[in-house]
């Protein structure tokens, strides 16, 4: 039985869950300012500048992705480079998407919409993303809710027209799994993006013994416990975990948060080393030359970089942690069960967040800079 190519948002559902309820128009209505501490846009942070990593194959897959499609799909799969849409993802799995979805499209299609994460991301990122997706499948089996839960039901848009030297860039939207991937010239932004699961780890079914976040949990717990007494006391902004403590999930794009917990200037040596580690496990998610950029950017950051977690910090304990600095905000969050049982947080429910704060999710801020910069050039022809 084929699966609905669109699932319907019900608010009343999702508040009965303790999920988030904002509406996309309410979200929308508010103009776009990005993560801030204070409501204030921290300036000057980013500029554009050549990489030296060619984005040529990502334009040319997203060109296949587009020419695979008949004219009805690939009309509602494009839209302006600065449309409102960027803004609309959602990580929750009742709801409404634009684009075009997995479920819609024929064998060859699937392929080509796969060939363009491949060349987008990571080999890593890339098998993360596709285990996310199986791991929805598998929950809809284990729940016998397929209609709501499956590898299908993911959706592609396509923000303006693929190219190297002009902005655009593409957008994957479905449950427990959003990328936002924009790109100008050979640079590339890669926030917001969520990556999560429930179960984490599929014990039966086709997809037996796969699983997600283990090294975003490994790496994030041997980090805490590798920090001193006076170290954790300063990280530790509460020792009680919540149902769900992530903050800046689908509509927070204006989420204002202050900096909390251990200042990362203090680390020693080998404490530095396994903190961008964990970093670095969000980051290489990206293609290796422009998660190198980003380390770069974030490196560059390290001494206004804070560290917060909540929770005990046992080898089973479960947590939740934050690094945010001017230029990333990361969080990972052990949550409670929404479609399996129970009520207190667990480790087979993962949630994840990625943004670049002060006006760069979405790659807003280099758009904004590049509108500058041709803004009497009307062969450009951009909407303002």
């Amino acid at each position: 039985m084929p699966y609905p190519s669109r699932i319907l948002f019900v608010a009343g559902a999702a508040a009965a869950l303790g999920l988030w309820t904002t509406s996309s128009t309410d979200q929308l209505d508010e103009p776009f300012r990005g993560v801030t501490t204070n409501g204030t846009v921290q300036p000057g942070l980013f500029t554009i500048e050549a990489t030296g990593v060619s984005t040529a194959s990502i334009k040319e897959a997203a060109d296949v992705f587009l020419g695979s499609l008949t004219s009805q799909q690939r009309s509602k799969t494009k839209f302006p480079v600065d449309d409102e849409e960027w803004r609309n993802w959602n990580n929750v799995h009742r709801a409404e998407r634009q684009g075009v979805s997995l479920n819609e499209l024929t064998p060859r299609q699937v392929a080509t919409a796969f060939a363009l994460l491949r060349a987008s991301l990571s080999a890593k990122g890339f098998e993360k993303s596709r285990n996310v997706m199986r791991l929805n499948q598998h929950l809809g089996e284990l729940i016998g809710k397929l209609e709501e839960y499956g590898d299908g039901l993911y959706w592609f848009t396509v923000m303006g027209q693929p190219s190297t030297t002009e902005p655009w860039g593409w957008q994957l939207d479905g449950h427990h799994l959003d990328i936002n991937y924009f790109v100008l010239g050979d640079q590339v932004v890669m926030t917001p993006t969520f990556m999560g699961s429930e179960p984490v780890v599929a014990r039966s079914g086709e997809w037996e013994g796969i699983g997600v976040m283990q090294e975003e949990e490994a790496k994030g717990l041997a980090f805490m416990r590798s920090l001193t007494g006076t170290q954790q006391r300063s990280a530790i902004i509460d020792s009680a975990k919540g149902r769900r403590n992530a903050l800046s999930q689908a509509f927070h794009d204006n989420l204002v948060l202050d900096h909390a917990g251990l200042r990362v200037n203090a680390l020693t040596e080998p404490q530095r080393e396994l903190f961008l580690d964990v970093v670095h496990e969000f980051v290489g998610n990206m293609r290796d030359g422009h998660a190198a950029v980003r380390m770069a950017e974030v490196e560059s950051h390290l001494d206004d970089t804070y560290f917060a977690w909540i929770g005990d910090t046992g080898p089973e304990s479960v947590f939740y942690y934050r690094i945010h600095s001017p230029v990333i905000l990361i969080e990972f969050d052990h949550q409670a069960p929404v479609a399996l049982e129970g009520r207190d947080p667990t480790r087979d429910h993962v949630h994840s967040v990625v943004r670049t704060p002060n006006g760069n999710d979405y790659g807003k801020d280099l758009l904004r800079q590049h509108y500058e910069m041709h803004e009497h050039d009307v062969e450009h022809g951009h909407r303002r």
